[in-house]
């Protein structure tokens, strides 16, 4: 038989399979057949492993992706491992979004769908890598039986399968049919890491040429026939209420449709476009009841959490032999207070979500990372069950945690309430949207420790002050034994992301002061100042035990630890040993969060009042890495944001309200500002880690540190504008 020839394998005595993904006749779709197939007695766990894979017969391979692509490259990780193990020609793969909906009809046969966390990857693999080699499996076994071989004498090689003694070779589109009807093998063996070709390689991103044509829509591009556009605006004090409006006011400016009350806390104008939306809004008389945060300050918020540094009273997160007790017996104390502002999330693309209600079905088209709890909020709003509600996951401009809610989503769902039947797109303002957030939560943080004569560590105490994202965003959760969110990069040893420093007397605890501006999750959420907190600290006690803060920081790590791998990278990276150009100092910090091992190292001047950022050099092991050019991106954005706002950011609040409502008050650096950025990869192997979010949490103290050995002088209050 000629190589790679195509046939029809298919005999009359095969069963014909109704095959729900619309693939097309011939299409092999494993755990999508819905009527009579050979895997209606599967598990729902094998379904799950095998509903990712879609083969037609003109060879292509439709991977379906169950997390959210919103720019951090998973997707095409994800795609990566089915190929590594599938064995199919990289350059015939398209992938397709699996909605909640198909999700929710298939018995949760894709699992959980939200994308945070840094989770994306390395929470999908095992399942991912397992479909792959299930399918190749079926699919040699097809070709074997055509042949009538043992599968043991086939091999598989971009789609095509091969009969090795006799050379004779399938295609995957010609016996996908066969396979589909096949019984899977209960068991797989997957490949060991070092003899991936496709996983592992930094191929390009599946999810490019949309955007550079201009042709993928994001949520604020959908377009409906006979939309509407609302424009909504909510109590500009966090907490407060809508009182009331003049809608006689706006009623006839042009374009209007309707005024609507949306919430307890919200008015929208819904007209025929966002600019006669947004100009109405605008001057619409509104009364607001601010609540009781609307004489609050910035100062005042401060001095809450500086009073939660001292008061009896507090949570434990970490906790390890006597540490308040040894502190207590100490003349000699090393004390430091540090603080950590609220930051936006400040994405490129503002809220949005269309929704069309009528009284027995809901469909919604919006970006979210969290695509169940939105079906769940859609079903909760509307009042109608999660079967008839339907949510379209749109690709998204940019998140970093802010799409991990959905009350922008429950908006849409009220507004197109007020209007059955037709379709109404709600869109934030930038200024809605920056200033309706859910901030990275401001905290303070007290530092004190007793040193040993020889300058180790005795006894350590760091007491975090500030409040729960968790009470704010699951108000409904239990928090009697605290937010366990607030630890992270300095939780108890036993974890895979745990403190690393080897110290006998240690006590983490956190003293809870929730305010009205709401907190919620953020790029690398809590890891951001725990790192600063400890690692600038950390410096501060090898100044005063005389001690390299490199070599202190070693003193305290195991030999084969993987803190201590990347730190030493880090430092390689950087010339920590070498000779230093005049003017220019250097400083190091390492933390473990998300899964994994991260460090920097960083290269600074100080002229004066003018810093200057020469080079940061990062370190990290997050176990495997699928895609080595995606890792390297994630950790450079990662550093840009943290730089950022170690730089510009943070946000005020006068009156109860946030002052910085645009990029013109809340400031990203720039091209021409930014240092070079190196990124040193040292996958160690036997765990999954993240990379987006634990590589932010170093670069910052890493310069703090450089600036301290600059200096002299260590800036314990982020921003660093508020020095100037």
């Amino acid at each position: 038989m000629s190589k790679a020839s195509s046939i029809d394998l298919i005999s009359p005595s095969r069963r014909n399979f109704l095959i729900s993904s619309g693939a097309g006749v011939g299409a092999f779709s494993l755990g999508f057949s819905i009527l009579g197939t050979a895997q209606s007695n599967q598990s729902n766990e094998f379904q799950e492993i095998n509903a990712w894979i879609v083969i037609d017969p003109d060879e292509t391979v439709t991977i379906r992706v169950a997390r959210i692509e919103m720019g951090q490259g998973s997707l095409t990780g994800l795609l990566q491992l089915v190929v590594e193990e599938l064995e199919c020609d990289w350059d015939r793969v398209v992938f397709d979004t699996v909605t909640p909906h198909e999700n929710l009809i298939r018995d949760n046969i894709w699992g959980d769908q939200s994308t945070g966390g840094s989770r994306a990857i390395r929470q999908s693999q095992e399942k991912l890598l397992r479909a792959g080699a299930t399918a190749r499996s079926m699919l040699i076994a097809a070709a074997a039986r055509n042949w009538d071989v043992p599968d043991s004498e086939c091999s598989a090689s971009s789609g095509i399968i091969t009969h090795e003694p006799s050379g004779q070779q399938l295609t995957y589109g010609s016996v996908a049919r066969v396979a589909q009807t096949l019984t899977p093998p209960s068991q797989v063996t997957l490949k060991d890491p070092k003899d991936w070709h496709t996983a592992g390689k930094p191929l390009p991103r599946k999810d490019t040429l949309d955007k550079l044509d201009g042709s993928l829509k994001f949520s604020v591009d959908v377009q409906l026939p006979g939309m509407l556009i609302a424009v909504p605006k909510s109590c500009p004090v966090h907490g407060g209420t809508l009182v009331g409006f003049d809608e006689k006011k706006v009623s006839q400016m042009p374009g209007v449709i309707k005024v609507v009350r949306v919430d307890e806390a919200t008015v929208a104008v819904i007209a025929d476009s966002f600019w006669n939306a947004k100009k109405a809004l605008e001057s619409l008389p509104i009364e607001w009841d601010e609540g009781e945060g609307k004489n609050v300050s910035s100062a005042e918020i401060d001095s809450n959490l500086k009073k939660g540094l001292s008061q009896d009273g507090a949570y434990v997160g970490n906790q390890i032999g006597v540490a308040k007790e040894v502190l207590s017996t100490r003349s000699r104390l090393i004390e430091s207070d540090y603080s950590y502002p609220y930051l936006s999330h400040a994405q490129m693309e503002p809220l949005s979500a269309t929704a069309i209600w009528t009284s027995d079905k809901c469909e919604i088209w919006t970006a979210t990372q969290v695509p169940e709890m939105a079906l769940a909020t859609a079903s909760e709003v509307s009042g109608l069950p999660k079967s008839a509600c339907r949510i379209n996951p749109v690709r998204i401009g940019g998140s970093f945690g802010r799409r991990l809610t959905t009350e922008y989503i429950a908006l849409s769902i009220n507004i197109a309430k007020q209007i059955p039947g037709v379709p109404v797109k709600m869109m934030y303002t930038r200024e809605e949207d920056m200033t309706q957030g859910r901030y990275h939560p401001a905290t303070r943080c007290r530092m004190r420790a007793a040193l040993k004569p020889d300058g180790r560590i005795e006894a350590l105490h760091m007491r975090l002050s500030g409040p729960s994202i968790l009470a704010s965003i699951r108000p409904n959760v239990s928090i009697e034994n605290g937010d366990p969110v607030t630890y992270q990069g300095v939780e108890p040893a036993g974890k895979q992301h745990a403190l690393g420093y080897e110290i006998d007397n240690l006590l983490v605890d956190h003293a809870m002061i929730n305010q009205h501006v709401r907190p919620g999750a953020w790029r690398g959420v809590n890891l951001n100042q725990n790192a600063i907190y400890m690692e600038c600290f950390i410096d501060e006690l090898a100044k005063s035990a005389g001690v390299d803060p490199l070599i202190y920081r070693l003193n305290m790590l195991e030999e084969s630890s993987k803190n201590r791998k990347v730190l030493e990278a880090a430092a390689r990276g950087i010339g920590w040993n070498s000779k230093k150009i005049k003017g220019r100092h250097r400083g190091i910090a390492q933390i473990a969060g998300f899964g994994s091992y991260v460090a920097a190292a960083a290269e600074v001047s100080v002229t004066g009042d003018q810093l200057k950022i020469h080079r940061i050099v990062a370190a990290t092991d997050p176990g495997h890495v699928v895609n080595p050019q995606q890792v390297e991106a994630q950790v450079t954005g990662s550093f840009v944001a943290s730089l950022s706002h170690l730089l510009k950011g943070g946000l005020t609040i006068t009156n109860g309200r946030v002052d910085q409502d645009n990029y013109d008050t809340f400031q990203l650096l720039r091209i021409n500002e930014t240092p070079k950025i190196e990124v040193i990869q040292v996958p160690s192997g036997g765990f999954w880690g993240g990379v987006g979010e634990p590589t932010i949490a170093v670069a910052a103290p890493a310069v703090l540190n450089a600036v301290y050995a600059a200096t002299g002088r260590m800036f314990r209050d982020v921003p660093l504008n508020l020095h100037a």
